[in-house]
This record gives C-alpha cells, sequence and structure tokens, in this order.
C-alpha cells in the first residue's frame, strides 16, 4: 500500500516506520534537502516540498492514505493561519482524487473553556488561541472539500513521550513552573497517538469522522508534576504565575477533560498508557 505523509515530525515519523515495518511504500514531505537524504537512508521516499509555497507540490503520487500532520514551527516568519489552513488548501488540491483516506492531525484547542467540565466530539467548538482557531479553520477547509468524505480529524489532546517531557530540567534543577497548579491536563502519548492514526487508516467508519485523541485520564497540573518530580528524584514542584500574556497562561484558560469514549470504541484501540503515570514511568526508566 502507498502512504503519503505531509509533516513526518515527532507523530507523523513514528507512523511512518510503523507503514514501512508493515511492508508499505511510504512517502514523506520535507521541506529539508538534507532531512531527504537521512530520510531516504531509512528507506522512506522523501519528497521536498513546502506546504505554503503550491508550487513545490506538484507530481506527487496517488496515495492510499495520506496523513496530515504538518506542526508549527514558533521560528517561523509566516503566520500559523499561512501554515496550517493555507497549507492544507495547497495540499488538498495537490493530492490525487483517489486518495482513499484522508487523515488530519488537529487538536483539541478548537475548544475554549469548560470550566473544568468534560468534552466530547459533538460539544461546539469556540477556541480562544490562535493555534485552535487556525486548526478549526483549517477543519472547515478539509470538510468542505471533496475529500471529505474519505476524510478522519484526529483532535489530540497534549501530545509527549520520549524526549518531550516538558519542565523536566527545571523541576530537576529545583525551578519554579510558571504555570497555574490548578487545571486539568489532558496528556496522549506519542505511541498511542500514532495507534490512532493506523486505526483510523484502516477501521471501516462511517466518514467523515472526528476523534479525540487522549489517554481519557485528565489529572491537575499540580499532580502531574509532582508524580514527574517523583520520578525523576526532584524536589516537590513549585508554581509561579505565569505572565499574563505567554503560552502557559493563555492554555490555562482553557480548563476542559477531553473524553475519549468514541475513540475507544471505533477505533478499538488499546491504550500502552492509559493515563501520564503509566506513561511517564516508561519514559523514565527507559532514560
Amino acid at each position: 500500500m502507498l502512504r503519503l505523509i505531509v509533516g513526518c515530525g515527532y507523530l507523523g515519523s513514528r507512523v511512518a516506520r510503523r507503514w514501512l515495518d508493515a511492508g508499505d511504500e511510504v512517502f514523506v514531505v520535507t521541506r529539508s534537502s538534507e532531512r531527504a537524504a537521512s530520510l531516504a537512508a531509512e528507506g522512506f521516499r522523501p519528497l521536498v516540498a513546502d506546504v505554503t509555497e503550491p508550487a513545490t507540490l506538484g507530481g506527487w503520487p496517488a496515495a492510499d492514505t495520506v496523513l496530515y500532520a504538518v506542526g508549527y514551527d514558533r521560528k517561523s516568519a509566516k503566520p500559523i493561519e499561512q501554515v496550517y489552513v493555507e497549507g492544507l488548501s495547497n495540499v488538498l488540491a495537490a493530492i490525487a482524487a483517489t486518495t482513499r483516506r484522508f487523515i488530519y492531525i488537529s487538536t483539541t484547542g478548537v475548544y475554549g473553556d469548560s470550566e473544568g467540565e468534560w468534552v466530547d466530539e459533538t460539544t461546539p467548538c469556540q477556541p480562544t488561541r490562535p493555534g485552535g482557531r487556525a486548526c478549526l479553520a483549517a477543519e472547515q477547509i478539509l470538510l468542505s472539500h471533496p475529500l471529505a468524505i474519505k476524510s478522519v480529524i484526529l483532535r489530540l489532546a497534549g501530545i509527549y513521550g520520549s524526549g518531550r517531557i516538558p519542565r523536566r530540567g527545571a523541576l530537576v534543577a529545583g525551578e519554579s513552573i510558571a504555570a497555574p497548579r490548578d487545571g486539568y491536563l489532558n496528556l496522549i502519548h506519542v505511541d498511542d497517538a500514532a495507534q490512532a492514526v493506523l486505526a483510523a487508516a484502516e477501521r471501516p467508519i462511517a466518514l467523515p469522522r472526528i476523534y479525540l485523541v487522549a489517554d481519557g485520564k485528565p489529572g491537575l497540573r499540580k499532580d502531574y508534576y509532582a508524580e514527574l518530580a517523583r520520578l525523576v528524584d526532584a524536589p516537590p514542584p513549585r508554581f509561579a504565575e505565569p505572565p499574563a500574556d505567554s503560552p502557559a497562561a493563555q492554555r490555562a484558560t482553557a480548563d476542559k477533560r477531553i473524553c475519549n469514549l468514541r475513540m475507544l470504541d471505533e477505533l478499538a484501540i488499546q491504550l500502552r498508557y492509559p493515563s501520564y503515570r503509566e506513561g511517564l514511568a516508561a519514559i523514565v526508566r527507559a532514560s
């Protein structure tokens, strides 16, 4: 089977390796010629292109599955709307109409503040942050496109895993965490997120369909950092009020708990890490 991955980063690269290990032909899109060379050495078929530059997107193969997992580089000079919204529009115009399934990686940031209440796929979207607004606009672009009838939207909670445990260094150093103590963290381990992508590509589900991808065990921020501190033998966490205009403060204004029941039921996923406690313990053991 031929797979095409646009955005071969933290999540996309793991999905790519699983498809490659299964014997699929895997094309991956990257902006970097150097990155293309390393991907080719791993057995992938690299395509050098920039989703914000339509002229670079021609000549792509007709894929059975397209995974769009483009993240935003905060060092980029391009606005997030150009990367997420225009980028997706450009890719939809470039890929073959024969694509069997299109998977778009979105975010639970499309929801606003729910005052700690549970959120599911039927909850109205009222994003307050730029990333959430851009992802919701991109979702709407996809759902208005002819490929909507072949699409799956995965709204991911905060993704973590090997090499990605925020604030670990600060905890070990005894530094204060610039974030509120309270409020829920909704998380998904990268390996379980990859499981969700693989299932979304293959399960016989009615399309289009939206899934919330989270472990379903939201924890209070103070409890999460206390557990991480315990695992890495760091002092108990201390918290400091973040600057009002900081990303941490903005995230704290959207307090919610993410329900994953539709994902578990329809995608039939058995989570390897059913909460952050198992996930963090496995990462610390491995490191």
